[in-house]
């Protein structure tokens, strides 16, 4: 088989690739759909627990009542489609993988899912009601606390995002040590840079506030150092 006809077989495996994802995606976000005004209160959940009696959340555009909860139940329906989106991943560059490589690619993409989610639900359940409560009760006397609907979910997704890809550094300590990048002592030796490089990392994705970086940047170093100790034990085995 010429290198062509090779390229244009992997294209079209990729395009069925994308063309399944993007099939399971819009069916969960057509079952999602029914639902849209239960989930947006679920995730909005945190913030309302801390309004005034007097306050509520507000929509300051026409049509962010309709597309604000349809905006949310389409990212719903990728974050409950993620097993599923990394099983067609993993599938795809399976075939040109030897045994022992299928073994760590399989293990660190289950991995790799399980820590985005455990980001994510880390950063709802305990960085959420932390930061509202503060941002809450920092507001001054006279002020009514009425967040934009909108804005919030933006602030949501952003936060959300950020803790999921945080809690992936395990995987890229052991990606790093595992291909030889960088060894066990030469990460152990950039510790101080690590936790510097945490609290920017943190100041980045974050909002522009000390407690959201830090709730960020303290699991991130501590996940570093998961990742190491993750290291050792599978250089022993």
């Amino acid at each position: 088989m010429s290198d062509k006809s090779s390229m244009l077989e992997q294209l079209g495996l990729l395009r069925n690739l994308l063309l399944r994802a993007l099939g399971v995606t819009v069916f969960i976000f057509a079952c999602l759909a029914f639902f849209q005004d239960s989930i947006y209160l679920s995730i909005s959940e945190p913030l309302i627990r801390f309004l005034p009696d007097n306050s509520s959340m507000i929509a300051t555009e026409v049509t962010s009542p309709f597309l604000t909860p349809l905006k949310l139940t389409f990212y719903m329906a990728i974050f409950v489609a993620i097993p599923y989106l990394m099983f067609e991943l993993w599938k795809f560059v399976s075939p040109g993988l030897f045994k022992t490589e299928k073994i760590y690619t399989i293990s660190l993409t289950g991995l790799s899912t399980i820590l985005f989610y455990l980001g994510t639900f880390f950063a709802f359940y305990i960085v959420f009601p932390l930061i509202f409560s503060f941002f809450i009760n920092a507001a001054p006397e006279g002020i009514a606390v009425m967040t934009d609907i909108s804005s919030y979910l933006n602030f949501v997704i952003k936060l959300l995002v950020a803790f999921g890809l945080a809690f992936q550094m395990p995987i890229v300590i052991f990606t790093l040590v595992k291909s030889e990048i960088a060894s066990i002592q030469t990460l152990s030796n950039s510790r101080p840079y690590v936790v510097i490089g945490c609290f920017v990392f943190g100041m980045l994705l974050t909002p522009p506030d000390i407690i959201s970086q830090t709730l960020l940047a303290i699991p991130t170093w501590l996940l570093f150092e998961f990742g190491l100790i993750l290291s050792k034990f599978a250089k022993k085995k």
